[in-house]
């Protein structure tokens, strides 16, 4: 693969796993698989490590989900980040990974492993201030999660207070669906009327996501807890195994089921044990996490920007069936691509009817050498959503037809553009392109609109109130209170919503306009970098491209974007609007810049809130202390960290030395 085509397949990924982050974290509908999802992923991460130069903080590799659904729960900042686990899915995989842990530490082994079922479920983090529970929040992004503290009080098991703890603690689990109470829930919904769950995640996801705690409580959830984030220097715990006694002991729900061996070689053997129990098991288990069981090696091996170093999920594989393709449709998204999806002949897998399966683009279809009428092998990898494994040649009967790829967009009959191997609409009118703009936009990491819901976007396209996300900073009351189910009171809220949005800063807004490859992380960046939006527009490709964690083909991206006709246009109407173009923090400073800081041990603040004002005066902020480190900021209970930088002659510093040092260069 040359250079540009590794480019190419690199933005592709990174636009494929971005939606479906959003579907899978976002919306609790996910339209793949988790092993097609894995697979994107490795092969993203493959092409990045090959071209690390492309690499980028915005990219899907080097994030944690995917943000949270537009809801009225509040934000929380969680102290310490939260992180997902890479994957393994056979024997070399775990072998792989046990490479890197020795070539990382140095040494040989063999190391003990904790091996544990990995629950699959909602991610939720408690924080416990001298043993009361103050908040209780879901992962999010892994930097930020809602607060869903009175949802989870709702939950018999979750300890409201536990005896013995001083100080802050962070612990960490997963609230899941027992599968009898899943059942018993989708059949209550079913008699209700209403849509059932498609699986016990998304179950538990929508539960705790339930405005009344009181519809919480009768469900029959549970909890698992497994982690520690910030918190104790737990005298005389010194192993994951030895944690989770621990936790059980103190009072939080394990998973009964956890083991230890030595060395890889033991570990596949008792995940072929774990695996022929799993029917047994009263929840859904996708798979096992190993963890490195000494806490000393887990904190020595630390983390990158998205997992831990000394764990790994091994996945479980799924169930499998034949159906037929009976035909394919198409459908458009926000950016305008086009996307094929499988009717397929209805077929029960895993307790749900399948009649549906993305096919994502027309590389795939080719790769399987798909055609209508086709039998297909399918799956539910780890039990949620359905895809095509392979086509079953040997059920063909002639008749068979190619899939035919409509030369015009299916909503607006605009003629289709072909982008590498992707089928887009360039309308930018096309109304199924504007409603997915529109709501991305509104979301509530972008504009935060609440109140501006699916259902209510499609009335006021509808009824021609509005044409673009511009159009919102337009509305009158009277207009929404005019629609279906809109009484004034609701109509104000929205229009009070819509107000507040003006404010929410240059980040927010870069992220709202749906740059290609500008995700969160990056809008920042450049919200800091630039100050306004007029001076990003204004920026060349050079000078998009000279800042940090900007890759060239990214800068393009950009810089195109921003001079595309309709672009301008919308921008100058929301400036009329009256929607701030400001950076809320203006550039960064330059006080600490050049200089590379590692946080360590239990500081009077929490670690985001001093990694933050760091970064604000132009430092970089690293998780592991190497010989490029400058200084290593070291707290209570400080561990293999502070020793590594004692080892290396890297200077340590407490947090009033940290602001001595930030108060002698600021003066320079």
């Amino acid at each position: 693969m040359t250079s540009e085509q590794a480019k190419r397949r690199i933005i592709e990924l990174r636009e494929q796993i971005r939606y479906h982050n959003y579907r899978y974290y976002v919306l609790d509908k996910p339209e793949i698989s988790d092993a097609e999802y894995d697979r994107m992923l490795k092969e993203l991460s493959e092409l990045e490590s090959a071209h690390p130069d492309l690499k980028t903080p915005d990219s899907p590799t080097q994030q944690v989900g995917a943000g949270m659904i537009e809801t009225s729960f509040a934000t929380i900042t969680h102290p310490t980040p939260l992180y997902s686990l890479d994957n393994a899915f056979g024997p070399e995989d775990i072998a792989d990974f046990e490479a890197r842990i020795t070539r990382a530490l140095g040494s040989e082994g063999p190391f003990d492993y904790a091996l544990e079922y990995k629950i699959d479920g909602l991610s939720i983090n408690l924080f416990y201030q001298d043993g009361v529970l103050v908040w209780g929040a879901t992962r999010g992004n892994g930097q930020t999660g809602e607060d869903v503290t009175q949802n989870l009080l709702a939950i018999p098991e979750i300890p409201r207070r536990v005896e013995g703890i001083r100080g802050p603690l962070e612990v960490r689990g997963e609230i899941y669906f027992p599968l009898k109470a899943f059942l018993a829930l989708n059949q209550k919904l079913e008699e209700e009327g209403e849509t059932p769950f498609k699986n016990p995640r998304n179950a538990a996801a929508g539960s705790i996501r339930q405005k009344d705690p009181r519809a919480v409580a009768g469900r029959g959830l549970k909890a698992s807890f497994y982690a520690i984030g910030q918190g104790l220097a737990l005298k005389g715990v010194k192993t994951q195994t030895g944690l989770l006694k621990f936790l059980k002991e103190t009072g939080f729900p394990v998973e009964a089921h956890y083991r230890k061996v030595k060395g890889a070689g033991r570990i596949q053997p008792a995940y072929q044990e774990m695996l022929a129990r799993r029917r047994e098991l009263p929840f859904e288990a996708d798979g096992i996490t190993i963890k490195v069981d000494d806490l000393s090696l887990q904190s020595e091996l630390g983390f990158t920007a998205k997992s831990p170093r000394f764990a790994i999920a091994y996945k479980f594989p799924a169930e499998e069936k034949i159906t037929r393709v009976n035909g394919v449709v198409f459908q458009v998204g926000r950016t305008g691509r086009i996307t094929p999806v499988a009717d397929l002949a209805p077929v029960d897998i895993e307790g749900s009817t399948v009649s549906r399966v993305t096919l994502h683009n027309e590389s795939f279809i080719e790769e399987l050498g798909l055609k209508v009428g086709d039998q297909v092998l399918i799956h539910k990898a780890g039990g949620v959503i359905p895809e095509i494994l392979r086509v079953v040649e040997d059920g063909r009967t002639g008749k068979e037809q190619a899939v035919k790829w409509p030369s015009r967009c299916p909503e607006c009959q605009t003629e289709l553009v072909l982008e590498g191997k992707i089928h887009r609409c360039p309308n930018p009118l096309c109304p199924a392109k504007a409603f997915e703009s529109i709501r991305h936009f509104a979301s509530r990491r972008a504009m935060d609109i609440q109140g501006l819901g699916e259902k209510l976007i499609e009335q006021l396209l509808e009824q021609g109130l509005i044409k673009d996300a511009s159009d919102l900073y337009q509305l009158k009351k009277d207009q929404i209170a005019g629609l279906e189910r809109k009484a004034d009171k609701s109509a104000q809220n929205l229009i009070d919503q819509i107000e507040a949005s003006k404010q929410r800063g240059l980040e927010r807004l870069l992220y709202a306009l749906g740059i290609p490859q500008v995700g969160e992380a990056l809008a920042k960046v450049l919200a800091r970098r630039f100050g306004n939006l007029r001076n990003i527009m204004n920026a060349s490709v050079e000078e998009l491209d000279a800042v940090e964690d900007v890759a060239e083909v990214t800068a393009r991206n950009i810089y195109h974007a921003l001079r595309q006709k309709e672009m301008q246009k919308f921008i100058e109407r929301l400036r009329e609007a009256g929607v701030g173009l400001e950076a809320k923090q203006q550039p960064k400073g330059t006080a600490l810049e050049g200089l590379t800081f590692v946080l360590t041990g239990e500081l009077s603040r929490p670690r985001e809130e001093v990694s933050r004002e760091l970064e604000s005066l132009g430092a970089k902020v690293a998780s592991s202390v190497s010989r490029k480190t400058s200084y290593v900021v070291a707290g209570e209970a400080a561990g293999s960290k502070l020793q590594k930088a004692r080892d290396l002659g890297v200077e340590v510093l407490d947090e009033a030395g940290l602001q001595s040092l930030i108060r002698e260069r600021s003066k320079s």
